[in-house]
């Protein structure tokens, strides 16, 4: 238990650090961040229905079998993160902001980080308590689906009024949300023997519902025939890199 602690305290920082890479982009033009953007995008929605179909969706089923629970708890995962979402009328809009397409409410963006990075924190805490590969797993896939949001809600604060230090410095704190997500994952965890019994199956549902709702939207964006191939090719990529993991198991 000691060791599934120290892994998911250590992954939830480096998820933290994700929110400031919006450092590394300051010097690119918008064109160019969108071209980057892209296949960020499509990388990161490969690597989380690998993850969702390759790591969380087995380890549910061996622990509770392939029925009724198993199905309740990933279509649960499912409308649980669309209630998230109309909520607090968050989107994960992981392209920058242009002139037609401005987002006006940047602190209602950061509730929205808060509460996404909660439940990120939630599920890497959780998927630890089944298995330290496991909890590698959903990591990489939880930072490759935060670099593009990260970057993204950079652009939406300092098109909210705030300075590229400031917008820095909020990101960032509103990433420690993942520290008390994932912390009372653990004590949860601890207290209630099969409680990543529980929260697996809705963590998969969560991913299938991000990738599937929020990112595959957002390619379809695009209407080239050379770059939907590159975004076929690196959506596959993703869910190779989330199979190569099963070997680490």
């Amino acid at each position: 238990m000691d060791i599934a602690i120290a892994y998911a305290l250590g992954s939830v920082a480096l998820v933290s650090i994700v929110a400031l890479v919006g450092i590394f982009f300051l010097s690119l033009k918008e064109s160019s961040l969108r071209k980057v953007l892209t296949y960020l995008v499509s990388f990161a929605a490969g690597a989380l229905f690998g993850d969702a179909f390759f790591h969380l969706l087995p380890e549910a089923v061996e622990k509770i079998g392939f029925g009724a629970r198993l199905s309740f708890g990933v279509l649960g995962g499912i409308l649980f993160f669309f209630i998230v979402e109309k909520i607090i009328h968050w989107r994960h809009c992981h392209f920058p902001i242009t002139k037609e397409h401005t987002h006006p409410f940047a602190m209602m963006n950061l509730i929205g980080d808060v509460v996404h990075n909660f439940l990120d924190g939630l599920i890497i805490g959780a998927s630890y308590l089944v298995s330290v590969p496991v909890g590698i797993a959903t990591t990489a896939a939880v930072i490759l689906h935060e670099i593009p949001q990260e970057i993204s809600d950079f652009g939406v604060l300092l098109h909210g009024g705030f300075s590229r230090a400031k917008a820095l410095w909020y990101n960032f704190m509103t990433s420690l949300s993942a520290f008390v997500g994932a912390i009372l994952a653990l004590v949860i965890g601890v207290k209630a023997g099969n409680f990543e019994a529980m929260i697996v199956p809705i963590a998969a549902g969560g991913f299938i519902y991000i990738a599937g709702a929020d990112l595959i939207p957002e390619l379809h964006k695009e209407v080239e025939a050379k770059k939907s191939l590159m975004q076929v090719i690196t959506i596959m990529f993703g869910i190779a890199v989330m199979f190569a993991l099963t070997f680490l198991e």
